[in-house]
């Protein structure tokens, strides 16, 4: 190797270490850096556990205030644009005034969980009241309104249309407990202890999963064309479920009401009800109904003159139903019906029907002088292999 070559290798080893050495001073600067980024962070670098929780935006409805909603004459607070409103606190009414007064349509109110109290002599105002003639698409939900002059929620006197009242309690108003008009639909809701109907509809309206308990009117009353559903009624001073034309009743209870049970005009269904210790018929109807499958009981308790089930009109089918402990089991009036597969126990007279009607036998098995059974088979006790045949049993 000559000269040349080795003091140019010589240069090259000592450039490489000089290199080596920036570059082993950068990566230690570089490390402090991060060291002190990290400990000035805003926080530990282990998330909590759980899901990770979106950060909450501003309120996108508007709240019931005297700012926002302020009342007027007749009213502690009024709405009168479309949106989406809820209360902020409890509302304790005044004299001469409905709480909130709603004047506009395309309204959501949400209690929110709070309570409309009413004042003694305050007159006949609302907790919620729709004033203005012919509003569509309001709703009503989630609260409690008590004590008003008037109707605890109202949303028929002016013929407010498409609305819903949901998961509300309404005690002790002068009025209504709660009442929509057409095309309504009441639902999770309970009326108690008020001075008119527990539950008060208008036509093609929906009411289901509801109660309604000692109501000085009917506990439910719907029109034409409704459907209740799954509902519960007790001790109404008039009748627990009535109904008017075209309606079905379904899975409903009825107790101890003033008044007949269930109660239900032309052309409608009742099925699958309960009906117990009502004053007069535990289910009464018209004409051209369908009464199927119901459980009926100790009815007529108070006035000692009711049926189990008692058709009026004509064109009835009466089908599958158990009557029991009643003045009569199945009364019908009117010639034209058919009555089959039904069972009566124990009432004054099971069966108080007219001429010129159409019935499957029926057998009287009152005694039947059957022998026990044990095992595994054993022959008819029916009396009849008729497939439509009545029961005394």
């Amino acid at each position: 190797m000559t000269n040349y070559q080795m003091a140019n290798r010589s240069a090259r080893s000592s450039l490489h270490l000089n290199f080596g050495h920036l570059r082993f001073g950068h990566f230690i600067l570089l490390c402090a850096l991060c060291a002190s980024a990290r400990d000035s962070s805003a926080g530990p670098l282990t998330p909590p556990p759980g899901p990770v929780a979106p950060t909450p935006g501003p309120e996108p409805r508007t709240a019931i205030n005297a700012t926002n909603t302020p009342g007027d004459a007749d009213s502690l607070f009024r709405i009168t644009q479309p949106g989406s409103y809820y209360l902020e606190s409890n509302i304790t009414g005044v004299v001469g005034k409905h709480g909130v007064e709603i004047a506009a349509s395309g309204v959501t109110l949400d209690l929110n969980g709070f309570d409309l109290a009413g004042v003694p002599a305050m007159g006949a105002f609302d907790g919620v009241s729709a004033t203005a003639s012919n509003l569509t698409n309001i709703a009503v939900v989630n609260g409690s309104v008590r004590s008003w002059g008037g109707d605890g929620v109202d949303l028929g006197s002016s013929a407010t249309t498409n609305c819903r009242v949901a998961d509300l309690l309404a005690r002790a108003n002068a009025g209504n407990g709660i009442s929509t008009s057409d095309s309504g639909m009441v639902s999770n809701c309970s009326a108690r202890f008020n001075s008119g109907t527990g539950i008060f509809t208008g036509n093609g309206c929906t009411v289901w999963n509801c109660s309604a308990f000692q109501n000085t009117g009917h506990g439910i009353f719907t029109p034409n064309g409704c459907t209740v559903s799954n509902c519960s009624t007790s001790s109404n001073t008039v009748s627990g479920i009535s109904t008017n034309s075209g309606s079905t009743v379904s899975n409903c209870s009825a107790s101890s009401n003033g008044g007949s049970g269930i109660s239900t005009g032309n052309g409608s269904t009742v099925a699958d009800c309960t009906a117990r210790t009502n004053t007069l018929d535990g289910i009464v109807c018209t004409s051209a109904c369908v009464i199927r499958g119901n459980t009926c009981s100790a009815n007529g308790s108070g006035a000692g003159d009711g049926a189990s089930i008692h058709a009026t009109g004509t064109d009835n089918r009466i089908e599958g139903n158990n009557c029991s402990t009643a003045d009569r089991g199945i009364d019908v009036d009117t010639a034209g019906n058919i009555i089959i597969r039904n069972t009566c126990a124990g009432n004054t007279t099971d069966w108080d029907i007219v001429a010129n009607n159409i019935y499957g036998p029926i057998i009287d098995r009152r005694v039947p002088a059957s022998a026990a059974v044990t095992g595994f088979a054993a022959v008819t006790t029916l009396g009849s292999t008729d497939p439509n045949a009545n029961f005394s049993y």
